[in-house]
């Protein structure tokens, strides 16, 4: 029922909302909104073009919002308008309604005069608008015309700082090399206020703390020949004495347990630590927490980027919810700074409960609980202790698993300092907290009539941000160790394949998903991305890892299970290899509101020694709604292998995954309206083995291509601020198992629907 009136309402909606006009009063037109039209022959047609559309987004009111030509808020205030201030129709009105826009709210000869204002700031100082509105006869609509003659551009013939010799007329002058004003380049307002904040930014690392953009002048002489400017920068004459004077530190103050209740500054009980003092009560910290966050030091020149690196690292430290920073005067005639940090603590102990939901394309629905307690100041040195006591279902409600569920149950305790615990560390002095994890967890998995396994996990390692685009993660040490608890009979008779026509040859992939597994390594990760940069047209994202497992030991104890020589450690035969992941994303802005997306995945995993192919857990996965779109998740490869020869009424798919895998994924994101992004990509990739394993054509080989999986479909993304919310029906067009000569083709009935949380990359 809601479907249908969600039907008749859009509908009803398209049919009638040309009939807007027929609700306005006599004499009153409706406002479908302003155009700048830019006539000069001397400026080229983009550069014109280009202007005029920058120019009309100054224009005010804005007209009704429409979609697709039709104003659909403006319809349902019509249709909903009521005298009640309370009901449906009033809360339809208020929430989705939005009320006509009139030609007669247009205050024409104030547009003109901001248009002429920007055009005057950006060079055209002989600029002319003029207004007016045009409406058809009988039209019950009217729009606005803008009419810009800009004049001659001026351009800039030289810029002059500061000749004198005074302290701050040379620190002035010392900028000018960066200088954003270049001879040649037409004068901008708009630029000249960022050369005033780029000086002041510039000053202020010399330790010029009192000092403002709004202390300089940019004097302008436009009466140079041939439409030239000369610009003069200058400090102005009334700047006080302390905007001209270099400071330098003095002493420090660290309030680790402060709240506004506190108004004595207590300096009787500042305890000192190394150049700075610790000043509170009770003792709720180890001193030495804050050596990695005070990066100011006494008798050091003020500098404003260890001034805001030191606030980031005070809020990325963990325990403190709010960070005060306050500097003042020694003395009324002194050039020293004494530095106060005050600090809000959040609650040391928290509990937290989360409760999520999620489909994936293989027809599991599944929930997840997490029992979250966290101590953010766990050893009085900022330690955060976190220990996740986690359970989650996945109930298959269709597909080819025949309700083989997948129940999960664990605990995962982590540890964060948030510094380097080692003797060697890289140098960081930025504004981002490095920190050394230390992590310990246990899972037991249980699918459901098939087998129960126990899954032990360990790491230790650093994490730190080099600057803002780079990342690394070094963890020295990775254990993983799974051991099967149960196999039933069913799950055995099918590795074997009994009750299956003589000659059926074993399944190895059902064997590896209970092999054990044992890995024990270091792993080191590299992330480089700009994609938060909302201003750039191209983006990257760059993300690299290197895994090993047991390489130096392999090689000392001369493991080679292919000759009969399997070693053990610890009385467990231990897994051997080398495992480089990569991906790629790039970023392209085709227009305000849409983007052209793609990403490439290569991953190569080199099991040797005592290993014949990557464990079961260091293996990769292909297909699903991050993935391959229009492929179930992890139905596809390894290579051409076809999984369901093996496969008979009442068994089930295994998880494919290989020790290679290459996929490539375009999408085209276009904004529909208001929340609603839409998306049209095309999917491209495999999983390969890098031994066949057992499997005919699941061995890599120089004729990979030809083992490639393609999909293309079409997608919704739903904005709800808090998550993105997103749909995808992906199509198969390229099935690489089916026989040579059928592999392309299109069949709307094996179409996969995706539900998911946020974008796929």
């Amino acid at each position: 029922m809601f479907k249908h009136f969600i039907y008749i309402l859009i509908v009803s909606a398209l049919l009638s909302a040309c009939s807007n006009t027929k609700y306005l009063l006599p004499g009153q037109k409706l406002y479908t909104g302003g155009e700048v039209k830019v006539r000069d022959t001397a400026i080229k047609k983009s550069d014109a073009k280009a202007l005029s559309e920058e120019l009309q987004t100054l224009l005010r009111p804005k007209p009704n919002g429409a979609i697709l030509g039709l104003r659909i808020k403006l319809w349902i205030y019509n249709k909903t308008r009521t005298k009640k201030t309370k009901g449906f129709a009033h809360w339809l009105n208020t929430k989705f309604g939005e009320p006509p826009v009139l030609a007669s709210a247009v205050d024409l000869e104030k547009n003109s005069s901001i248009v002429q204002n920007r055009l005057q700031n950006e060079s055209y100082f002989q600029a002319q608008v003029t207004g007016d509105t045009i409406s058809k006869p009988k039209s019950k609509t009217a729009k606005a015309v803008y009419t810009a003659l800009p004049g001659p551009a001026y351009r800039i013939r030289k810029v002059i700082f500061p000749p004198g010799k005074g302290t701050i007329d040379t620190a002035v002058a010392g900028t000018a090399a960066q200088t954003f004003l270049k001879p040649g380049n037409n004068y901008n307002l708009d630029v000249i206020k960022n050369e005033r904040i780029r000086i002041d930014a510039r000053l202020k690392e010399e330790g010029f703390y009192y000092f403002a953009p709004e202390d300089l002048i940019m004097r302008v002489d436009s009466t140079i020949a041939d439409h030239h400017v000369d610009i003069f920068v200058a400090v102005k004459n009334e700047v006080a004495d302390r905007a001209k004077t270099i400071y330098t530190i003095n002493k420090i103050y660290v309030y680790p347990s402060y709240t506004l209740r506190d108004t004595s500054l207590n300096l009787d009980i500042a305890q000192p630590y190394r150049w700075y003092n610790v000043v509170e009560k009770r003792k709720t910290v180890n001193n030495y927490i804050f050596a990695n966050t005070v990066l100011m030091r006494p008798g050091e020149v003020y500098n404003r980027t260890a001034h805001n690196n030191s606030l980031n690292r005070f809020v990325n430290l963990g325990p403190y919810k709010f960070v005060k920073n306050r500097f003042e005067d020694v003395s009324a005639d002194s050039s020293k700074l004494d530095v106060y940090y005050f600090l809000t603590p959040y609650k040391k102990k928290s509990l937290q409960l989360e409760l999520l939901g999620r489909t994936t394309s293989a027809n599991y629905t599944g929930t997840q609980i997490n029992l979250n307690w966290l101590n953010r100041n766990a050893f009085k040195g900022g330690e955060a202790l976190k220990v996740t006591l986690f359970g989650s279902t996945d109930v298959q409600v269709g597909g080819n698993n025949n309700g083989f569920n997948v129940y999960q149950a664990g605990i995962q305790t982590t540890i964060s300092w948030p510094r380097f615990i080692s003797p060697i560390y890289p140098k960081a002095d930025n504004a981002y907290i490095p920190h050394t994890n230390l992590t310990l967890g246990y899972t037991l998995v249980n699918r459901q009539k098939l087998y129960t396994l126990n899954s032990f996990n360990a790491s230790f390692g650093y994490q730190w941000k080099e600057n803002v685009h780079r990342t690394h993660e070094l963890n020295i040490l990775n254990v993983t160790f799974v051991n099967p608890q149960s196999v039933s009979k069913l799950y055995l008779d099918s590795i074997n394949n009994v009750n299956k026509p003589p000659g059926t040859p074993r399944n190895p992939a059902l064997q590896h998903v209970i092999d054990k597994q044992f890995t024990l390594g270091p792993s080191y990760g590299y992330t480089f991305t700009n994609t938060t940069e909302d201003y750039r047209t191209n983006t990257l994202y760059y993300n690299g890892k290197i895994s090993l497992s047991n390489n130096i030991y392999g090689l000392i104890t001369g493991a080679d299970t292919t000759a009969g020589k399997a070693k053990t450690l610890f009385g467990t035969i231990f897994n051997q290899y080398v495992k480089l992941e990569n991906e790629i994303r790039y970023f392209h802005k085709t227009g305000p509101n849409s983007t052209f997306a793609s990403r490439l995945i290569v991953g190569v995993g080199l099991p040797y020694g005592n290993s014949t192919q990557l464990p079961y857990s260091q293996q990769f996965f292909i297909g699903g709604p991050n993935s391959l779109r229009g492929f179930q998740a992890r139905s596809l490869g390894p290579g051409s292998y076809d999984p369901r020869a093996l496969i008979a009424s009442g068994d089930f798919l295994p998880d494919e995954s290989g020790d290679i895998k290459i996929e490539a994924n375009v999408e085209y994101r276009p904004k529909l309206f208001s929340i609603v992004r839409g998306a049209l990509f095309v999917d491209a990739g495999n999983i390969w083995l890098l031994h066949n394993g057992g499997r005919p054509g699941a061995a890599f080989n120089k004729n990979f291509l030809n083992n490639f999986a393609v999909d293309a479909g079409f997608g919704l993304r739903f904005d709800l601020s808090v998550l993105v919310l997103r749909t995808d029906m992906g199509y198969p067009l390229r099935t690489p198992y089916l026989p040579e000569g059928q592999r392309w083709g299109f069949n709307s009935r094996y179409a996969v629907f995706n539900l998911a949380i946020g974008y796929p990359f």
